[in-house]
């Protein structure tokens, strides 16, 4: 039979057993852990290159289309510009001979009008005013 100091010993040797085996378990599960941790770091490491160069040829895709943008940009600016040079002219040209001849028409008219017998203008119609200024009701 054991004595009362050897139970004791006994009972805090196992005791120590299985915490040692409670640790032993948690470290294998936390090294576990780590390695599918640094897998998972250079897997995102192994793809990280080619995602950069495909976000590289992406930004250059964009800047060639800017640039193409910028150049049509500039070629509409300057084609509305002409319109615009075209228009005064075509006003300058074409409009002011054309008032000058309106003008000399409606004066040879108002001319050739005043030739004529005159005829009394016609009456424009009157509205009756109201009788009591007290307004409407």
């Amino acid at each position: 039979m054991l004595t009362g100091g050897q139970l004791a010993g006994l009972i805090v040797a196992v005791f120590w057993a299985i915490l040692v085996a409670f640790i032993a378990f948690t470290l294998l599960k936390l090294a576990r852990l780590l390695g599918e941790a640094s897998k998972v770091v250079s897997d995102i490491g192994d793809q990280a290159g080619p995602l950069m160069d495909d976000m590289t040829r992406t930004v250059q895709r964009a800047n060639e289309q800017l640039g193409r943008t910028d150049v049509i940009t500039k070629q509409v600016a300057g084609v509305t510009q002409n319109v615009s040079a075209v228009t005064t002219v075509m006003t300058s040209v074409v409009g002011g001979p054309l008032v000058k001849a309106a003008a000399f028409s409606y004066g040879v008219r108002k001319a050739l009008g005043n030739n004529r017998s005159e005829e009394p203008p016609a009456a424009r119609p009157q509205l009756p005013a109201r009788s009591s200024g007290k307004g409407r009701r």
